[in-house]
């Protein structure tokens, strides 16, 4: 018998297969004494075929699959490589379009013009307030900001007064500022009302800038605050600077970024001021894989060495678009949280061609993220940098510079050169830190001479000057400081139900962190300046001594202004000023825009850059600027608030229009003690004076809960 087997086309995929198949077949199937293939052979027979097809089908899917890989591996690289260079691009377009600096604050006001609305400040630059009950918060808000063309927005910011480590190399390792010490004279001075007498002397030598009187430099020390930015390979989201008030709301930082794509999708606002923008990157591909960068930022301080920095050295920058939104001369104006200065040796507008600034020197001295003990040279791209304060000695890199110089000149000529291309803010540190991501690239300088250069860098630019004085430590009379706000003994403070009030069983027992309360209050002889309602500034609290004595005494914090000091200064003077750039300021049409601005402000200094000189004749003078009226709410003695006013803020306009129309007028009082009044004002002709009819909602004529009488006093 015959048995007829043909070609399975289910077991063969090719003709390589099926000509095996037809071998076995033929060749290898044994048969029996009349020459015919057995049905055991055949068993046989398939059982080869089968595992030599299986071989071969393997050996096609693997090619296959191979060549797939291949070629997505290769589409996936090309795609990851593309999005790297988006990356880039958008960057490198933020470069061209402005300088490293702040670009906006949150949005809290509208008008007929665009000036009314938010830029770098509202009622304040860069959102500053006071939390002057905190022994070392400085208040500020949130911020968008760009460095080195990197776009993100911080979280509410309430920083504190941290430096880099001066002992550790750690990342990220920070110290406590020291708090100036109080003059000998002071304390020696005899009882508080000596003291007090004594600590205005030092206050009015500072403020004359003449040391002769008291030498106040050792105690009134100046704090440059920066605004420091890093791509970094954390993977666990990483809080970026010391808060007592704010921190990132969110487990990861996919979960940051979900949240805040969801309030700029929606218009949301998170209450807390938590959320911050801060963008992820592709940074390179290694092995086929994409690594991650997470762009972070910190604000630290550096106290200023020596005696480069002094108030003279800090001159007023007139933004006229805040100055329109709050009617204010530039007097005015400089008296007022939105007032923004540039740091400068030089009392004229000058060009500096590669020079030494103070700037410059000032930022010299703070370091990157390898501390105080960082020591880089700097030597990429084949050429070793030098320092271009002192071109004798190599270049530290590690602190932070724009400027440095090389030993042979460039293309154009120049030996002397600038970090980036046209960024005038960019301030450069190297770092070791292995959690900033690096960037490497290969130079050739020939053929058989290549060479790797690997670098880690973070940037800054300076944000603020504070100025710390001897009442930041100031203690006469004696009250116990109790620490960290989470300690069992800082809990003592505020213990069964103690508010600050002036009896023993209200009153502060003693002070901590954020119940920082040590002034007396007759040092000063007026309320909180420009408050608003993001301070949480007391000025009138009850506190025991060490020997259960109540006191009552005024915040010790950072101020933005300190109330008025008797036989110090006609104005009050200012402690916070902020010297950030703006990013817009790189633009050509700022540029051009400032430029139109100094030609206008001052006509007739400047008539040889006009085209034609106006005839202004008699009309040559300008109306004057609305000012604004000022009301002050009569004071409340109430035992629970303490002694305190409130000021009102209304335009010439508002006012005439009460006055010559009546009705009446829905306004928010000025923080003090902890609190504000939502008012409703209107004016009584007879007794021509104004007074409020509501206060927080409450029944007509009926007090606030403080007790303020309803007639407002104009000043």
């Amino acid at each position: 018998m015959r048995l007829c087997v043909s070609p399975l086309p289910t077991l063969t995929t090719n003709r390589r297969a099926s000509r095996k198949a037809n071998y076995l077949l033929t060749a290898l199937a044994p048969t029996d004494i009349a020459g015919q293939r057995t049905q055991a052979s055949l068993w046989t027979v398939l059982a080869l075929l089968v595992a030599s097809s299986i071989t071969d089908v393997r050996s096609a899917w693997e090619d296959d699959v191979i060549s797939r890989l291949e070629s997505l591996e290769m589409a996936s690289h090309s795609l990851i490589r593309q999005t790297i260079l988006q990356q880039f691009s958008q960057e490198e377009a933020r470069r061209s379009d402005g300088d490293s600096g702040l670009k906006q604050v949150r949005a809290s006001a509208d008008g007929t013009r665009a000036y009314y609305t938010a830029t770098h400040a509202t009622h304040s630059a860069a959102a500053i307030h006071d939390h002057t009950d905190n022994i070392r918060t400085c208040g500020m808000g949130e911020i968008e900001a760009v460095l080195n063309g990197v776009h993100f927005r911080t979280r509410h910011n309430d920083y504190g007064l941290y430096m880099p480590s001066t002992s550790k190399e750690d990342y990220h390792a920070t110290e406590p500022i020291p708090l100036p010490h109080v003059p000998p004279a002071v304390l020696n001075a005899g009882g508080v009302v000596e003291q007090i007498r004594e600590m205005r002397a030092w206050f009015r030598a500072w403020q004359d800038q003449d040391f002769s009187q008291r030498d106040y430099r050792p105690y009134f020390t100046p704090l440059l605050c920066y605004l420091e930015g890093a791509w970094t390979n954390n993977e666990k989201i990483d809080e970026p600077f010391e808060s007592t008030r704010h921190h990132l709301d969110a487990a990861s930082w996919f979960d940051l970024q979900e949240k805040v794509r969801f309030t700029a999708y929606t218009g949301d606002k998170d209450q807390a001021e938590n959320f911050a923008f801060l963008p992820t990157a592709i940074f390179n591909i290694t092995e086929g894989v994409p690594v991650l960068a997470q762009w972070n930022y910190r604000i630290l301080c550096h106290p200023v060495q020596g005696s480069l920095l002094d108030v003279q050295h800090l001159k007023p920058v007139d933004d006229l678009s805040s100055r329109l939104r709050l009617s204010r001369t530039m007097d005015d104006f400089l008296k007022t949280r939105a007032a923004r200065f540039f740091i400068t040796d030089h009392d004229d507008d000058r060009a500096d061609t590669q020079g030494v600034t103070l700037l410059d020197k000032l930022m010299a001295q703070v370091p990157g993220k390898d501390n105080y003990m960082g020591n880089i040279e700097d030597s990429a791209l084949g050429r070793t940098k030098y320092n271009h304060l002192d071109s004798s000695k190599v270049l530290n890199a590690a602190y932070y510079h724009r400027w440095y110089k090389i030993g042979m000149a460039d293309a154009m000529g120049v030996s002397i050169n600038h970090r980036g291309f046209a960024d005038r803010n960019l301030f450069v540190a190297q770092t070791t830190q292995e959690k900033v991501v690096p960037m490497e690239v290969e130079i050739c300088e020939s053929k058989d001479n290549c060479q790797t250069h690997r670098k880690r860098v973070s940037y800054a630019v300076p944000l603020e000057v504070v100025w710390l004085t001897p009442l930041n430590s100031w203690n006469p009379y004696d009250i116990e400081y109790k620490g960290h706000r989470r300690s069992e003994l800082a809990a003592t403070v505020t213990a069964d139900g103690r508010t600050g009030g002036f009896t023993e069983d209200t009153a502060l027992n003693g002070t901590n962190e954020i119940n920082y309360m040590l002034t007396p209050v007759e040092f000063f002889n007026g309320g909180e300046v420009n408050p608003n309602p993001a301070d949480t500034a007391r000025g009138s609290v009850g506190v025991l001594d060490r020997d259960g004595v109540v006191r009552r005494v005024s915040s010790s914090g950072i101020r933005v202004f300190l109330p008025e000091i008797v036989d110090v200064s006609e104005e009050n003077i200012r402690t916070r000023y902020p010297v950030f750039p703006i990013f817009g300021e790189g633009s050509t049409a700022y540029k051009e825009v400032e430029a139109l601005q100094k030609v206008v402000m001052d006509l007739e200094q400047n008539s040889q850059y006009l085209h034609t000189v106006p005839n202004f004749g008699s009309a040559s003078q300008a109306p004057p600027t609305e000012s604004s009226l000022y009301s002050v709410v009569t004071s409340s003695s109430d035992a629970t608030a303490g002694v305190h006013v409130h000021n009102l803020d209304l335009q010439t306009s508002q006012a005439l229009s009460l006055m010559n129309e009546g009705g009446f007028l829905s306004a928010r009082t000025t923080l003090a003690n902890g609190h504000s009044h939502l008012l409703n004002i209107t004016f009584d002709d007879d007794n021509k004076r104004f007074y409020y009819l509501h206060c927080d909602g409450g029944e007509e004529g009926a007090l606030c809960w403080d007790g303020h009488p309803t007639p407002l006093y104009q000043v």
